[in-house]
């Protein structure tokens, strides 16, 4: 079983990485991730009466950590908002350090430059500022030495600032510390900043609901309405709960969760979906579903399921950073002796030189700023009405080759017009067959046959025996009369002779006791959006576009012309599509993907078996969300393309991080090897770069994709 929990507390990117090494060495626990972003733990239990044991162990970890990790709303009854609270006073303490610290050292620092005195007064006002701007870095130094945290950047401070110190560069040691608080508070700013911009981004979670009790109105939690109840939604409000409007009109404004800023006018009788922003209308609501059940609490699922997914490129940031520092303090005490016993550098200069190399090691720009580029990613694309279920599928979808559709309401419309009716029965009685059988389908041409006959009186209890046959149609007994109802391919299937016809649309068939007696033709429309789409994939460089239908050739063909794909697969069953499918995975290069994109439960296989599954629409459909890594949560196409361009911007973005922080570090480890780089530049090729990181980070926040 799969657990999901808030934390609070955690600012230290690092101290996460090492956190969720702590807890994953639990055996009880299985795929422990900790989301340093997000602010979220998620792990797997075999048992669920594991779990108060698992709960226990992981708050004695929390309780061990540097950072005052809790899970929110149960350490000493805190709420969210008071721990808020008290991490923005330490925030605040922070920052009246940094500026006393500052205030007192500068006119020091200017004097001894000026003057040259090095007096011993000198020396205590350092030591004196030293220890003020310094004291918690020592604090946690030591803790983290009594745990057996050794390589930690906190003790590669003190140990630089210690030694400066020792040289007789007091003022350097000062200057190293004061600078390093400055460089930890504008990076820990800069990933609230962010923090906040994704929760903004994803929260669409109504707070209360305005419940109808007798002539009462009682506002109560989403949680507290159950289906069938009444519910008032104000201008302005969010639709907290699926349901059917009973009384009012209003336009409602879906851009949070489709991304169009479009505005959708609803009336009585209309059923709406939760999510959307009631704009001008009073709007009386019958309750269709539970909260746990209802649009928007199937969208929050989701995103609470990218968090723990991680993309490659930040599984090796991880692996990365624990073989990267310690390997640093290697080279350092090397550094060290090799320059004086080598070279006969004196002891000053050899110290400077390894404690500079030392200043440099914290990967905290990488461990920081890679997750924030992909969760920044996933946030963005969350604002356009596009669900990424993790950092591992944004990966793959940057590297697309391939993207493999499925036709009927992906290209098209999956929305029927029945345009031809032959029959050798009185239309009656025909309309009669077809209307009981193909009640019971929930395929779209057999729902939209349905809805051309919504006239036709069905009685349910004369047909028995029912079944659907995959790919085919359906069969049945109605008054003792076996019904068979489908393609061509279930009439040839039966040696049922049938009149050859040339249609392009969709003809389905009916026989009697083996005996055609008719059939009705539908046509399908293609979506306004899919030819640019197509146009939109090929600007993104996907390879080729290909199409996998049930329909004829010639149809398909058809479609292919008007859209612009490049392969058309036709004449398919729900199994050969899986087949074909599993053909195009085969061709595919080395570290390259293929997308598949369907709408629907008939579509979950082959959402499961390509490197991306893409489900359009497909909120209303559980099996499709299961088995997809993306949901467009509309239906245009548009946004398939939209989201490998934001993929393709996230990875461009943690690319250009990983290669400028390694570039600029290795650069000033190789300076301070050779003398050329003082601490002070250490320092900022540490915190600096983190800061400069994260800033590129949070430009895919505002990344808008090609049109």
């Amino acid at each position: 079983m799969k657990y999901n929990y808030n934390i609070s507390g955690l600012d230290c990117a690092v101290c996460a990485q090492k956190l969720e090494d702590k807890i994953k060495s639990n055996k009880l626990l299985k795929n422990v991730s900790i989301n340093f972003v997000a602010l979220t733990i998620s792990f797997e239990l075999e048992k669920e009466e594991d779990l108060p044991n698992a709960l226990t162990f992981i708050k004695k970890e929390f309780k061990k950590s540097d950072d005052p990790v809790c899970f929110v709303s149960e350490e000493s009854n805190k709420t969210e908002h008071e721990h808020q609270h008290q991490h923005n006073k330490e925030g605040n303490w922070s920052l009246i350090r940094i500026l006393i610290s500052a205030f007192l050292f500068i006119p020091f620092w200017a004097y001894e430059l000026i003057s040259g005195d090095e007096g011993l007064w000198l020396v205590i006002c350092y030591f004196v500022i030293f220890v003020f701007i310094g004291y918690d870095i020592f604090i946690r130094a030591i803790k983290n030495i009594l745990k057996g945290d050794i390589f930690d950047e906190n003790l590669l401070m003190i140990i630089a600032a210690i030694g400066a110190f020792a040289i007789g560069e007091t003022e350097e040691a000062v200057a190293v510390l004061l600078f390093y608080q400055v460089g930890e508070y504008f990076q820990e700013k800069a990933v609230a900043k962010s923090r906040k911009d994704i929760k903004e981004l994803l929260n669409m979670k109504p707070d209360l609901v305005n419940l109808e009790v007798g002539e009462e109105i009682k506002i109560v939690k989403p949680e507290e309405v159950m289906a069938g109840d009444i519910i008032l939604i104000k201008p302005g409000e969010r639709i907290p709960l699926d349901g059917l409007i009973i009384s009012g009109s209003s336009s409602l404004d879906k851009s949070s969760i489709t991304g169009e800023s479009i505005l959708y006018d609803v009336k009585e009788g209309d059923e709406i979906l939760s999510g959307p922003i009631n704009i001008n209308g009073l709007l009386k609501v019958k309750v269709s579903s539970i909260y746990a059940e209802s649009n928007v609490a199937k969208i929050m699922k989701l995103v609470e399921d990218v968090k723990d997914k991680k993309s490659k490129s930040e599984n090796f940031i991880t692996k990365f950073a624990k073989i990267y520092t310690p390997s640093v303090v290697g080279v350092a005490i090397l550094l060290f002796l090799i320059s004086f016993f080598v070279f006969h550098l004196d002891v000053k200069e050899c110290l400077e030189r390894a404690l500079t190399f030392l200043v440099i090691s914290c990967p905290c720009a990488l461990v920081i700023s890679i997750p924030l580029s992909f969760f920044g990613g996933i946030g963005n694309a969350a604002t356009k009405g596009i669900l990424i279920k993790g950092s591992e599928s944004l990966e793959k979808l940057s590297n697309l080759e391939k993207v493999v559709f499925d036709k009927t309401g992906t290209i098209t419309k999956g929305m029927f017009s029945v345009d031809f009716v032959q029959t050798t029965l009185e239309k009656e009685e025909f309309f009669k067959i077809l209307a009981t059988m193909e009640s019971n389908s929930n395929h779209p041409i057999a729902k939209s046959i349905t809805n051309y006959l919504k006239d036709v009186h069905v009685d349910r209890h004369i047909l028995k025996d029912y079944q659907d046959i995959a790919g085919y149609g359906s069969k049945g007994y109605i008054n003792d009369l076996e019904v068979l109802v489908g393609s061509n391919a279930l009439l040839e299937k039966e040696n049922i002779s049938y009149p050859k016809m040339e249609y392009l649309g969709n003809l389905t068939f009916v026989a009697v006791n083996k005996t055609y007696v008719g059939c009705i033709g539908v046509k399908d429309q293609i979506k306004e959006t899919s030819q640019n789409a197509i146009r939109l994939l090929k600007k993104y460089n996907v390879k080729a576009t290909i199409m996998l239908t049930g329909d004829t050739s010639k149809i398909a063909e058809k479609v292919r012309e008007e859209v612009g794909i490049d392969i058309v697969y036709s004449s398919l069953l729900p199994q050969d599509k899986v087949e074909k499918l599993k053909e195009i995975l085969r061709t595919k290069a080395n570290k390259q993907s293929i997308a598949f994109v369907g709408d629907g439960t008939n579509d979950a296989p082959a959402l499961m078996l390509a490197d991306v599954g893409i489900a359009m629409g497909g909120v209303g459909s559980d099996a499709a969300m299961e088995a997809s890594d993306i949901v467009i949560m509309d239906d245009n196409l548009e946004n398939v393309s939209k989201s490998i361009g934001i993929a393709k911007f996230t990875k461009l973005i943690a690319t250009e991080n990983i290669v400028f922080a390694i570039s600029i570090k290795l650069i000033v480890l190789a300076l301070s090897a050779f003398g050329f780089a003082s601490m002070l530049m250490g320092v900022v090729a540490d915190v600096g770069v983190a800061i400069l990181a994260i800033l590129n980070a949070i430009r895919v926040l505002k990344y808008k994709a090609v049109k």
